[in-house]
């Protein structure tokens, strides 16, 4: 009976774990590492200090907490990408992993880690996971292979383009230029690729 007791307990503590990351991303990609205090998540998350001192003793513990939950929630994001039909459409799915609020905290990750030795190497690591999550990712949406000369090259160069794109877009909005530019680029790779999705059709 104490068993089925402890169950609800243990659900109870993970949903407000859950909450104080997804807070502490929501605060990340709004406010900023600055702005980003353990008292301001756990008001965002409505949950006590205490409760959020609790699940996270320190600021690190949390923000450390959540560049493993921003990792995961971009794995998982990766891996539920629609299969596009044509090299444009793959373009833009590509160039859209960078824009959102998952980026937009990601982003402020990477300042922080700069600053924060706490982080620094934990940020480091996870984000040349997801950077080789996201190539392989690109190369299946692509219809690539990185075999052929060039096409590593012609990929990785569309991530990078993705990310200023991304990181231009949060300063203003920039839709109308980003798209000239991902149909400008979706050109570019379809005759790099020779043809790239759909291509033995």
């Amino acid at each position: 009976m104490s068993a089925r007791g402890a169950e609800p307990k243990q659900d109870r503590s993970r949903a407000t774990r859950q909450r104080l990351l997804e807070s502490a991303v929501t605060c990340l990609a709004e406010l900023g590492w600055a702005g980003s205090t353990v008292s301001v998540v756990a008001e965002h998350a409505g949950v006590s200090r205490g409760a959020a001192q609790h699940h996270f003793p320190t600021r690190e513990d949390l923000f450390t907490g959540a560049v493993e939950f921003v990792a995961e929630e971009r794995s998982r994001a990766l891996r539920e990408l629609p299969m596009p039909e044509t090299v444009p459409a793959a373009v833009d799915t590509i160039v859209n992993l960078y824009t959102g609020s998952l980026f937009r905290a990601a982003l402020h990750l990477w300042v922080a880690a700069s600053n924060e030795p706490q982080l620094g190497p934990r940020v480091t690591a996870l984000e040349a996971r997801i950077g080789r999550e996201t190539h392989r990712m690109a190369l299946s949406l692509l219809g690539a292979d990185e075999r052929t000369p060039g096409v590593r090259e012609t990929v990785q160069g569309l991530l990078d383009m993705a990310r200023g794109l991304g990181l231009a877009n949060l300063l203003t909005d920039d839709r109308a230029r980003r798209e000239h530019v991902v149909r400008e680029w979706a050109v570019l790779v379809e005759r790099a690729l020779g043809g790239g999705v759909g291509r033995s059709e």
